[in-house]
Parts: structure tokens; sequence; C-alpha cells
């Protein structure tokens, strides 16, 4: 538990006073109590809410889910009939209560009914907001900023604590290089060294310094492990992968949340090299426990346990609990396994109890922690918080650092105030598409959409829906909208997004490429603005467009920031955290891929495709601002514990800003292939017009360190190239040897 210990203000003292009464409310309880702390009930097969209503009343129709079930999900409600299982204490935990009343109905029965009064934990998806939603993880970690990514999670943890929530599965820091994954929104991006960040700084967020304090909640670094990188970028798929590979580049993510003390750990839904990562003893006990020294809770995804059924590594369902339990995975999220099958598997003989003993301390110790012995009630008083002044300006703060511009042809943007402005497009007018996924605890209603900024803000324009990715083209609309137009702002959506939207064309879907062939036929200025979850192949919407505006999917403030960046109350400082491809085919693109003995290149046979541009369409950390800036020679120093970069950046342009200055390496000499480039640092520096600052980057050996062959960790010396940049393609450049 060390590192948890040294992350919370409690002495060593109150630790041995939790461990202390752990042990003693354990040996009170019977094998039937044990197993129901193990148990968490889910409203739904998906597990919490996220499964859509239309999947749902298809699970009613073919009788996989009851009447019962359909209509809590549909009516987005928790199933209400579980008190008796409480009183007997065979629950543990709930997932997807989001209001305090419920929760302390339920709790009350929990601690005042039950035999030995163990309150209950209640889980939930918090992914990037609770009432007020902020940027989805995608677009947030384009900020570059780490004290924004552990604010974000401070509001959304003191609001979801208002409403009886104590545990978030969150933070995602799946490291994803496909963007035909639809859950590439809910981590950071591509990169190793960005997702560890984003990482501490998210469980710093959510749990503070003391996860009993009532504006807290206990986080989950999920998916354990390597989920992001599934064959084809497809959800529920398998990964395969060297072990050099899985710890140079999936790995330190996790490490990072575990150190940083995140008091729990989900379980991929993949197999890893073969093994469901459910029933994986070498992920939990080896990596997870001995390695890491980790003292939280690992639970299950959702099902999970269950599934590996369908995995054929579990002949059925009473081996895939002994199989589950013995390695490790604590709590059952969902499939009620545990609770039906557990208790007799050890009556049997079949599983040992002193892994429900484990399994039950590690959910006991966790409680305490929360302090839900001595206040198990959320305080329905609290939920002031919600959508408060505080938090909206928040929000609008996150979503205009998560905003990058990816074009301007002719410095179109910044917009004057008084510009005749066409909007058209579906998407500016979408409350809920504002949101993106995981954001079923939102308020849609509360969303302030482009149109309703720009008609708060008394700008002049003229909208018209005229076309959307489920809305055919209206030219007439279209010509009436813009006929008057000094610009034409237009809109594309990409609506799909998330957990089980797996796509395998990433270009615009219906006839919204078509809506800005015909604007460009009127001659009149485009800024294209984009609302969409993952990257995009859109090099001809690129080419369409004088101005692209990467919006993402940025939150309750989505309208106010965008209108922000476009009539330059805000200049935009966002980087993108994923290589944009020209083409689908192109997946997975990544900026950091291996070297090659035949780099791409003008002779024919070099590492590339035939039907493809050489470069990606954007490569990782681009993003324009409407400042320029220049970097001075580097300046490189070798250090006791390793390097230090510098370099003077100075804004040559007209527009005070913020420029993002990315350090990356490149090793020369390795026993194995090692990165065309990989990130090791970076800083935001403020610049008002004309000034100069140096940056300065420290790196130590052991990051400049890799995996070889054997899995060895070396650290020898070698030369390294080293960039301080803009981004991944560019940078002044420099050689050390160190």
């Amino acid at each position: 538990m060390r590192d948890w210990e040294e992350s919370k203000s409690m002495s060593m003292r109150d630790w041995e006073e939790i461990e202390k009464r752990v042990e003693e409310l354990l040996a009170k309880m019977t094998l039937h109590e044990k197993v129901g702390q193990l148990h968490q009930v889910a409203p739904s097969k998906a597990g919490g809410f996220e499964i859509p209503v239309e999947e749902a009343f298809k699970l009613y129709q073919s009788g996989e889910m009851d009447e019962k079930t359909y209509e809590a999900i549909r009516d987005h409600r928790v199933l209400n009939d579980h008190e008796e299982e409480i009183r007997r204490g065979e629950i543990g935990s709930f997932i997807s209560v989001m209001d305090a009343k419920t929760a302390n109905r339920y709790q009350r029965i929990a601690v005042e009914e039950s035999r030995l009064r163990i309150p209950l934990i209640f889980g939930l998806d918090v992914i990037h907001g609770f009432r007020t939603m902020f940027p989805i993880p995608l677009a947030e970690a384009c900020s570059f900023d780490d004290g924004l990514f552990e604010e974000t999670a401070r509001a959304a943890a003191k609001e979801a604590a208002a409403a009886g929530v104590n545990w978030t599965y969150a933070p995602m820091v799946d490291v994803a290089r496909d963007a035909r994954w639809g859950r590439v929104a809910e981590g950071a991006g591509e990169d190793t060294y960005l997702a560890a960040r984003f990482a501490r700084a998210k469980v710093k967020g959510f749990q503070g310094e003391d996860l009993a304090a009532e504006d807290r909640i206990a986080a989950c670094v999920k998916h354990f492990a390597a989920y992001g990188a599934v064959e084809g970028g497809c959800d529920y798929d398998t990964v395969d992968m060297s072990l050099p590979k899985f710890f140079e580049t999936y790995y330190p993510p996790y490490e990072a949340a575990i150190k940083a003390g995140c008091a729990s750990v989900m379980m991929a839904f993949n197999d890893l090299n073969g093994v469901p990562c459910t029933t994986n003893a070498w992920l939990i006990q080896k990596l997870l426990r001995q390695d890491l020294d980790f003292k939280g809770v690992v639970i299950s995804d959702a099902n999970a346990i269950k599934e590996c059924v369908n995995h054929g590594t579990a002949a059925d369902e009473d081996e895939a609990v002994k199989q589950a339990i013995e390695a490790g995975t604590e709590m059952d999220l969902g499939s009620d396994l545990y609770t039906a099958r557990l208790e007799r598997l050890v009556l049997e003989g079949l599983v040992e109890e002193r892994y429900v003993d484990e399994a039950a301390r590690h959910i006991l110790r966790l409680k305490f922690a929360l302090g839900l012995f001595e206040q198990p009630y959320a305080d329905t008083e609290r939920e002031g918080c919600f959508l408060c002044q505080k938090h909206r300006e928040l929000a609008r703060k996150a979503a205009r650092e998560s905003i990058v511009l990816l074009k301007n042809e002719n410095r179109l943007l910044p917009l004057a105030r008084n510009v005749k402005l066409a909007v058209v497009g579906a998407g500016a007018a979408d409350k809920k598409q504002m949101l993106g996924c995981w954001s079923f605890t939102g308020d849609h209603e509360q969303v302030v959409t482009l149109v309703d900024a720009l008609r708060e803000g008394g700008y002049d324009y003229r909208f018209g829906t005229v076309c959307g990715e489920k809305i055919p083209l209206n030219q007439e609309e279209m010509l009436e909208t813009v006929r008057d137009a000094e610009v034409i702002l237009a809109v594309a959506e990409h609506l799909n997004s998330g957990e089980a939207q797996s796509m395998a064309d990433l270009s615009l879907r219906g006839e919204q490429l078509e809506m800005l062939r015909e604007l460009k036929k009127l001659g009149k200025p485009i800024v294209t603005v984009l609302f969409n979850g993952r990257p995009l192949a859109i090099p001809e919407l690129c080419e369409l467009s004088d101005a692209l505006v990467e919006a993402w999917h940025l939150g309750t403030e989505a309208g106010n920031a965008v209108a922000d960046v476009l009539f330059g109350a805000y200049n935009p400082s966002g980087r993108l955290t994923v290589t944009f491809p020209s083409k689908t085919g192109e997946c997975p693109i990544y900026y950091n891929h291996p070297n090659t003995g035949r780099p791409a290149g003008d002779y024919f046979w070099t590492n590339k495709y035939m039907d493809a541009p050489r470069e990606p369409l954007f490569p990782f950390g681009y993003g324009l601002s409407y400042s320029e800036f220049s970097y001075g020679p580097l300046e490189l120093t070798r250090t006791a514990e390793g390097i230090r970069a510098a370099v003077s950046v100075t804004n040559v342009g007209e527009y005070a800003g913020t420029e993002t200055v990315q350090l990356y390496v490149h090793r020369r000499n390795a026993l194995r292939v090692r990165p065309v480039r990989e990130l090791k640092g970076y800083a935001r520096v403020f610049l008002e017009p004309g000034e100069s600052k140096k940056v300065s980057i420290e790196v130590s050996r052991q990051e400049l360190g890799y995996y070889d062959a054997k899995l060895q960790y070396r650290t020898d010396e070698s030369d390294f190239d080293v960039w301080m940049a803009h981004d991944s393609s560019c940078g002044s450049q420099g050689r050390i040897r160190v």
C-alpha cells in the first residue's frame, strides 16, 4: 500500500487502524457475506447505462433482458428490487446509481438493517464530468495542460460525490494508435508519455490528498491491459504483441496511475497474448500486486467474467469464476456469477476460501479509506455545485484549450466582430452531440451550442440546418442561408465514438462533403468546424475549407468556446494528440513508429503506400495559432541525471498566445529497433507579441531507457537526436551522447 499511503494525508497510524478494523470485520463475516462484498449490481448487460435504448429494446425483444431492466435503462433509473439482498449482505456495490436520494435509500438499508452494517460503495463512469460536462478526454489531452487535467477531474469528483457516487471508472489511459477504435475518445491519444502524465493528473484530481474528503471519489484506472491495441481497432477484439512493446508503450500509463495512488484497477475485456485479462494471473499477481505493490481493488469490466466462456479459456461459468477469483479479479461487475456460484465452489473445495478473503479484504479497505463507515450518506444539500458558475467557467476554459486550429489560409481567422455569417450544418445547434460519449449524467438542456453562443453574443448570422450526417443536403435551404453572407461557417459532424463504436471508414458520412463542394462553388470564404470524437480521414474537406477548426466534443460550454476562438477572444493553443490519416487504410498510424531499414523516400523500394501521401494529413503535436512562434538554436547539456534541452521561443506574430514546446528524442544505438521520435517532455509558454522566453526541459537517463529482447531495461550510453519542436514533424535539432 506504500504508494497509496504516501499519496494521502493519513498517518501510518491511521492506516494501521484501518488494517486492524478490516481484519476484525473480516473475522465476523460468513462466507456468504464475504462473497456479497464481491458483488456489484448493474442495471444492464453492458454494465451501466451507456447501452443505447435501442439496443436494450432488441435484448428485451429477444428475451435476453427482462422488462424491468429494459424499463430502467429506458428511463435512466436503477432497478429498485434489491432491498432484501442488501439486508442479507449479498451486495457490496452498485454501478449507475446517479442521485443522492437513491444512494442514501440503499445505503440506509445496508448500514442500519444488515447484520454487519457494512456500507455500500456506488460506482459510476464519470469519464469527463458529471452534470457539468468537460471535453472528452481525447480533446482535453490536446491542451497539454496537466493542471487542467487535474482541475476538471476535481470538479467532476465534487459533483459526483454530491450525487452519492464514491467511485469512478476513470481515468482510461489505454494508448490508442488506431482511430477505427471508438474508445480512442476516452483516452489521451497515441503517446505513452502524455498518457502517463494525464493518468497522474486525473488520479490526483479525483482522489486528492484524502479519499475520505466529502468532495473526493476513488479513481479506477482502466483497462488493464493494452485494450487500446485491439486488432483492427475493433472493440473487444484480441491483443497480441511482444512483451518489450507492451512494457514500453502500453504499461507506463497504468503504472503512473498506480504510483499516483489510484485506488482501483479495472481489467480489460480483451485477451493479452491469448489469456483474457480478467483471468490473467500474470497481469494481476505479478505486475500489479508484486511489482507495483498494489493493495487496492481489482474489478472486472462489465460481464467480463462470464465472457471468458466465449473466449474459450473457461469451459463453463464455474470454471470462469474459479479462474477469475484465483487470478485476483475481486469484484464482479454485472455478471452476477460470483454471487451465484462462488460460495458453492468454495464449499465444494474447488476454490480456496483465502481467495475470497483477500478480495473482500481489499474491498473493505477501500470502504474504510473512503470514510463510508463514518459517513455513509451523501449530503443532498451539496447538489448546488451542479453546473455552478465556477464549474461552467472551468468547462469553457477547458473547451477553449482543447480546440485545435488545423488550417487558416490567408489568416481568415479570427473573424471580425461584425462579419455577416452564414452557419450551415446540423451540428451547430445539436445540444446532445456537444457532450460526446459517456455523458449520460450530463444535462443536455444546459448545453451551449454554437448557434446558442452566436445568438447570445449578438453576432450577425443566419443559421440553416442544411445537412448533417443523417440529414440529406437541402440545396434550397443552403442557398437561402448563405445568400447575404460574407463568410460561410460550415459545421461537419461525425456522430459515432465511444464503446462499441468501431468504424471501418473514417471519412465523413452522409452528404456533408457534397455540401462543402456546393458551398465552394459560391466563391465565399469557408470556415469549417468539426465536431467529432476521433481522428478522421478528411483530405477533401481540408482542401475545400479556407480555415479548419477541430472542435471535438467539448461539453457543456462547447458553443461559447468555439465562438471565443472564431472571433479571437481566445487564441487557439491546442495540439493534436493523435495523428490524422489521409485514408482510413493507413491505420494504425502514429508518429513514433519504429525505424525501418527502408524509410519512406523517393526511391521505389521504400516503406510507403502507393496510393496515399507519404506524410499524414496532420501529425501528432500539430496545431496552429493566431500567433507565429520562432525557435532559436537548440542548446543541449549533459547533466548528472541525463540531459537538459533548452531553446529560445519568440512570438513573432501580432497576437499574444501560448506555444506548447515539445521535446522529442531518438536513440541512435540500441539492441532493439527504436522509434523515429519519442515525446519525453513538454512545456506551455505564454508570450506577448515580440516577447522571447527560454524553455528548458530535463530528461533523466532512466526516462531515456528501453527494454531489450530479454526484457532487461537498458539505460546504456548512446548518441541521441533531440528536438525542441512545435510538433512531431519539425523542430530545432541537435545531437548529444549520454
